[in-house]
């Protein structure tokens, strides 16, 4: 049975335990799936074999920077490498990579009641317009994580950053609600996603910067010459956005028009003024970093891409963006982490 670290964690709602289905039982998905099943929900997991294997040898650990800890016994998991024919689960998480988007909804409606309900919780923006088409059966709903989920080892997963989950707004949802509040994932309904993802894709520009350096988050955040790489890649950002009449939501301490003149503070007034924004602890790291690390394809298509996508609609250009995209896309693993005026350089900052 699940652990939760605090004794003043709410009972799980009344009623029968509703059903779940984790598609991308990575980092982001067995979080979430995690903190629902240690919440009194029956959670199925969909994984890659790396992940699967861990879990079915240690079990799921959830951690956060708060210090809350919740574990889950191997044998209490039910992990598959595909969806298990004949399930019907009330509700399915969408975890998986930006890049499988298109085969999972495929999956998905091919072994799914027509409507089920698909929350999206993945990075960028056209995620949900992917598997629409894909799969237009299933009532497919945008949403944003805002926290980083990092893996410290296998089954290991540790929330090192704050936030609230936001969704789209859907009738469906509302029995939902409670166990999500119960969970500690309570969600933030919005009629309209648009602002929220890319206010969320703009925090997201600083991931190839944390990933290029090698640095941890908080570290990262704290080199004047990194800090000054991330500010030109949002700075770009906004100025499309502008073009294009997007209002991006504000989603931590800072407004969006703000960030870049906040980053480019010098590092002790930075500091003092983003005490919100360093509120990270030392194991945060970008999922980009991850990739990586473990040599996998990144999601650079889904955040800077997006943004040279949108350049190209407006025909105008993102330089930065599209410099720092190619960096990304050149790293193998021979390739050594960049130093802060080493990135500023190539971006000719």
């Amino acid at each position: 049975m699940a652990a939760p670290a605090s004794p003043s964690v709410p009972p799980a709602p009344a009623g029968p335990a509703p059903t779940v289905l984790v598609m991308g039982a990575g980092s982001i998905g067995g979080w979430l799936g995690g903190r629902l099943q240690a919440a009194g929900a029956v959670v199925h997991f969909v994984g890659r074999p790396r992940m699967l294997q861990a879990l079915q040898a240690q079990g799921l650990t959830l951690t956060d920077r708060d210090g809350g800890q919740w574990q889950l016994p191997a044998a209490r998991l039910q992990l598959h490498p595909a969806v298990p024919e004949g399930l019907r689960p009330d509700l399915v998480l969408l975890c998986v990579k930006s890049g499988a988007t298109a085969a999972a909804a495929a999956e998905l409606i091919a072994a799914l009641p027509a409507g089920t309900l698909v929350l999206s919780m993945q990075n960028g923006i056209s995620n949900v317009d992917t598997a629409e088409a894909a799969a237009p059966g299933l009532t497919w709903l945008r949403g944003m994580v805002p926290y980083n989920v990092a893996e410290l080892g296998p089954g290991q997963l540790h929330r090192g950053t704050d936030g609230q989950l936001a969704v789209q707004a859907h009738p469906g949802l509302a029995p939902w609600l409670d166990w999500f509040d119960t969970a500690g994932l309570t969600l933030a309904l919005h009629e309209d996603m648009l602002p929220v993802q890319w206010g969320k894709l703009l925090l997201n520009l600083n991931n190839a910067v944390n990933a290029l350096s090698g640095l941890p988050l908080r570290q990262q955040l704290l080199n004047a010459d990194l800090r000054q790489c991330t500010a030109a890649l949002i700075s770009e950002t906004l100025y499309l956005l502008k073009q294009a009449g997007i209002r991006p939501a504000r989603l931590g301490a800072v407004r969006p028009g703000l960030l870049p003149v906040v980053l480019r503070l010098p590092t002790p007034l930075f500091r003092l003024l983003a005490r919100r924004m360093l509120r990270i602890d030392d194991k945060a790291r970008s999922s980009m970093a991850d990739d990586l690390a473990r040599n996998r394809p990144t999601e650079i298509d889904a955040i800077q891409g997006e943004v040279l996508r949108l350049a190209t609609r407006l025909n105008l250009l993102a330089p930065c963006n599209a410099r720092i995209s190619q960096l990304v896309r050149a790293w193998s693993p021979r390739s050594q982490p960049m130093g802060g005026r080493s990135l500023r350089k190539f971006l000719n900052l």
